[in-house]
């Protein structure tokens, strides 16, 4: 089992000027849960009244968005919204969104995120499971649901005249958020999170970032997602400033990052990669931030070290999951590891377990499991699912294959639902693909199993070429012979113009298809 070392916790505390007590881990974990969202809000329009969050060309201050959130409430309880109720929201990023989510909470109303993009028929899937109360949508989509329908604008134009609802008594043991797994290995399971598992997660990365309220956050990540909506909580944790783009534009984001004077920089993989397309001067105003992430999808070698040599800063690589927040992350000093997504963070405690849950050796591949006070309770209604999560002892079975290096430092090395089984032999996609990633003219590769007869699976890449350049198959067939055992290479192999993504950038390898172009 690995917790955050002593001298690092000393530092992460000693930023924040605790006391020394707070390093007993157990005292920590109380302190990284305390309270509730409408607690920070309040707390923060207190602290910080005239600090702004600002999303697309709409400004607010903190003590505004607390006011407009407290009317908004008033207008939800007027549609039978209360505490414990489930409320959806469907809409692009926009300040009325933060006013709805923030509004619910204040009522104890769980709150469900779904992606603007769905289907009518998608939605209906999530509003059947969940059983909410009511559906808010942006003013641009017409659903059809079982339940009532509340338009954004609607919501907005009845806050004006509104009375503030007084706040409900809450405690960081209740539900704030209703999430869905990916479901890129399957059916998507709720993940119901407290206020306090949220904070907790916020909390831990805040301390090892060296969060302050000077500081000014930039990004271009959906509110629907809990990378982007992250950057709403630590915003109000801190009392600093934000600025969030609806859609991802590299130089409308650049352009931000600029006006802004912003030091920190939230991204996904896809988002660096588009970057660092872009000429050496364009990427001026990503030299003057303190702080680039990367996260919701593995950062490849390349990727890194192509961002350094234009940048001339790593992107600080971390890992989380819906069910747990953030859990691991590179240091924010000093050098950061290529490959590796470092160590856990302040109140996480990480282990690595064989298939019956016993620990592993150091050096030897495990299942990542993890527990800490920002791990989630269980699946929505789902208490075999639940079961199969966890080892005794509250340990939550990530599915996530990784290893400890010799400096501690962990690294996630495939995904233990996507191995290819062939012939008897397990192979992990994700060391296929960073061989193929090596050879010169591929942009980026994913690997997934096919069915075959002799072997049961076979190992299928499916590659993406970099722009103006060729590759062939059997270049790359050749090049995996050279650094793989025969049985993890290719046997088929695909090009396409891009991979299937996910919303936050993820391969969806359930996505990929023979196609006619291998």
């Amino acid at each position: 089992m690995r917790d955050v070392e002593p001298a690092m916790m000393q530092a992460w505390i000693g930023h924040l000027g605790a006391t020394p007590e707070n390093l007993d881990p157990a005292a920590l974990r109380r302190q990284l849960s305390r309270g509730t969202i409408p607690d920070v809000l309040a707390q923060t329009a207190r602290t910080h009244p005239d600090s702004t969050l600002t999303i697309e060309e709409a400004t607010i201050t903190y003590a505004d968005l607390r006011a407009r959130a407290a009317r908004a409430a008033s207008v939800l309880a007027e549609h039978g919204v209360v505490h414990g109720e489930r409320v959806v929201i469907s809409a692009p990023t926009s300040m009325a969104f933060v006013v709805a989510y923030l509004a619910g909470l204040r009522l104890g109303a769980v709150m469900v995120l779904t992606n603007p993009g769905f289907t009518t028929s998608e939605l209906n899937r999530v509003v059947d499971r969940c059983d909410p109360v009511i559906v808010l949508t942006d003013d641009q989509l017409a659903r059809t649901t079982s339940v009532p329908v509340f338009r954004m604008d609607d919501l907005i134009e009845a806050t004006e005249s509104a009375a503030e609802h007084p706040p409900v008594g809450l405690d960081s043991r209740d539900v704030a958020l209703l999430a869905f797994t990916s479901g890129t290995t399957g059916l998507p399971k709720g993940v119901p999170l407290t206020h306090g598992q949220l904070l907790a997660s916020i909390r831990s990365a805040m301390l090892a970032w060296r969060w302050n309220s000077q500081d000014i956050l930039v990004h271009a990540l959906p509110l629907f997602h809990q990378h982007g909506l992250s950057g709403i909580h630590v915003s109000l944790l801190a009392g600093s400033k934000a600025g969030v783009l609806a859609r991802f534009d590299p130089d409308r984001l650049l352009e931000t990052i600029a006006r802004t004077q912003a030091t920190v920089m939230f991204a996904v993989p896809s988002i660096h990669q588009r970057l660092v397309a872009l000429d050496r001067e364009q990427l001026a105003p990503l030299r003057r931030l303190r702080l680039a992430t990367s996260g919701s999808a593995p950062l490849s070698a390349t990727l890194a070290r192509a961002y350094f040599e234009k940048v001339g800063m790593m992107p600080l690589e971390r890992y989380g999951l819906t069910e747990t927040g953030l859990n691991v992350s590179n240091n924010y000093e000093g050098e950061r590891t290529v490959g590796a997504v470092g160590y856990p963070l302040p109140g996480v405690e990480v282990a690595l377990t064989d298939v019956r849950g016993h620990p592993v050796e150091v050096g030897t591949e495990g299942e990542i499991v993890l527990r800490g006070p920002q791990v989630f309770d269980g699946y929505l209604d789902d208490p075999a699912a639940t079961d199969a999560a966890f080892w005794p002892g509250q340990w939550f079975r990530t599915g996530d294959l990784g290893r400890w290096d010799d400096e501690g430092l962990l690294i996630i090395s495939g995904r233990l639902k996507e191995l290819v089984i062939t012939g008897g032999m397990n192979v992990v996609p994700t060391e296929v693909e960073r061989v193929i990633e090596q050879l010169p003219g591929v942009r980026e590769a994913a690997v997934a199993g096919l069915p075959s007869e002799r072997w049961g699976e076979e190992v299928a890449t499916w590659v993406v070429a970099r722009a103006g350049q060729q590759v062939s198959s059997e270049q790359i067939l050749a090049h995996c012979l050279d650094h793989l055992a025969a049985y993890k290479c290719p046997k088929r192999v695909f090009f396409l113009d891009q991979l299937p993504r996910n919303a936050m950038g993820k391969v969806t390898r359930n996505q990929l298809v023979p196609s006619s172009r291998a």
